[in-house]
C-alpha cells in the first residue's frame, strides 16, 4: 500500500483555473480537453445566434459566394467554372461552335444579298443591315477562335481578348454605316421599294432573331460576354431587317418621309458605336488584369 503523504504530493490539477486563451494553442497543436470544451460551448452559442438571425446567415452566404466568384475571376477563370462540370462545359462549347458556324454561313449569304439590295434600291438601312451582317460574320469568327481550344473554355483572358477585338470591329463597322446613312440624307437619295426588298427584310429579320436567341442562351450558360455580344449583333440585324420592312412600307405610302430610311441607318450605326465603346471600356482593363493567366491557352 502507498503512503498517504506520497499521494498528497501529486495532486490532480484543477482544470478550471487554466486560462483558455488562444496563446495556449501553438504550432497547430490541440488544446487540452477543458479548453476544447470551452471553445465548443462558445461555438454552440454562436450557432444558436445564427439560427436566431437567419438574415445574417443569408448575408454571410451571399458574401462568401461573392468572395468565391472574385477569387475565381482573379485566377483567370470565368464564373462558369463554378457551375458547370467539365463534360457539361465541353458540350456547351461544341454547341457554341456549331451556332457560330451556322451564323457565319447564314449571315454571309444575307450580307451579300443585302449589299446587292442596298445598291440596287439605294437603301441606307439595307446597307446598314449588310454591314451589320458582315459584322455578324466577323464576330462569329471571333467566337470560333474563342472556343477553338477545349482547355480554354473557362479562360477569362481569352474571353476578354475576344471582346476587345469585337469592340474594335463594332467601331469600324458603325462608322461605315453612319457614313452611308449621312451620305443618303445629305444627297436626299430616295429608296426604291419592291417585293424583293420586302422578301429580304422578312427573311433577314426572322433568321437573325433566331440566331440571337441561341447565342444569348449559350452566352448566359457559359458566362461568355463574347457570345452575348455576338447575340446582340444578331439581334440588331434582326431589328434592322424588320425596320427596313417598316421604312419601305412607310415610304411606299408616304413618299415625303423618304428620310426615314437614312435616319434608321444612322440610329443603328450609333447604337453599334456606343456598344463598341462600352465593350472596350469594360474589357481593356480586364485584359491587363488577366494577362498573367495564360496557362489555359
Amino acid at each position: 500500500m502507498s503512503d498517504p503523504a506520497t499521494r498528497e504530493s501529486y495532486p490532480v490539477p484543477d482544470l478550471t483555473i487554466v486560462d483558455p486563451s488562444p496563446g495556449n494553442v501553438r504550432n497547430g497543436q490541440c488544446a487540452p480537453d477543458g479548453i476544447g470544451n470551452s471553445h465548443h460551448n462558445h461555438h454552440n452559442s454562436q450557432r444558436q445566434q445564427h439560427v436566431k438571425s437567419p438574415v445574417q446567415h443569408e448575408g454571410l452566404t451571399t458574401g462568401q459566394e461573392m468572395k468565391i466568384t472574385d477569387s475565381v475571376e482573379g485566377e483567370g477563370l470565368l464564373e462558369s467554372s463554378l457551375r458547370l462540370k467539365p463534360h457539361e462545359a465541353q458540350n456547351y462549347r461544341k454547341k457554341a461552335l456549331w451556332v457560330s458556324w451556322i451564323s457565319i454561313v447564314v449571315t454571309l449569304i444575307l450580307a451579300v444579298t443585302a449589299f446587292i439590295v442596298s445598291f440596287m434600291r439605294h437603301s441606307a438601312s439595307a446597307f446598314g443591315f449588310a454591314f451589320d451582317a458582315t459584322l455578324d460574320v466577323l464576330s462569329s469568327i471571333i467566337v470560333l477562335w474563342r472556343y477553338s481550344n477545349a482547355a480554354a473554355v473557362h479562360s477569362a483572358h481569352r474571353e476578354y481578348i475576344a471582346c476587345v477585338v469585337l469592340g474594335i470591329v463594332f467601331l469600324l463597322c458603325s462608322l461605315c454605316i453612319l457614313g452611308k446613312a449621312i451620305h443618303n440624307l445629305v444627297t436626299k437619295m430616295h429608296p426604291e421599294v419592291d417585293d424583293f426588298l420586302f422578301s429580304v427584310s422578312i427573311v433577314s429579320g426572322f433568321v437573325c432573331t433566331i440566331l440571337a436567341v441561341a447565342k444569348f442562351m449559350l452566352g448566359k450558360v457559359l458566362t461568355s460576354r463574347a457570345l452575348i455580344t455576338d447575340g446582340f449583333n444578331s439581334l440588331v440585324g434582326g431589328i434592322m431587317g424588320f425596320t427596313i420592312l417598316i421604312s419601305a412600307q412607310v415610304y411606299k405610302d408616304h413618299p415625303d418621309v423618304w428620310f426615314l430610311d437614312g435616319v434608321i441607318g444612322a440610329v443603328i450605326g450609333l447604337v453599334i458605336f456606343a456598344y463598341g465603346v462600352k465593350l472596350l471600356m469594360d474589357m481593356v482593363p480586364r485584359v491587363r488584369q488577366t494577362r498573367n493567366y495564360e496557362r489555359f491557352e
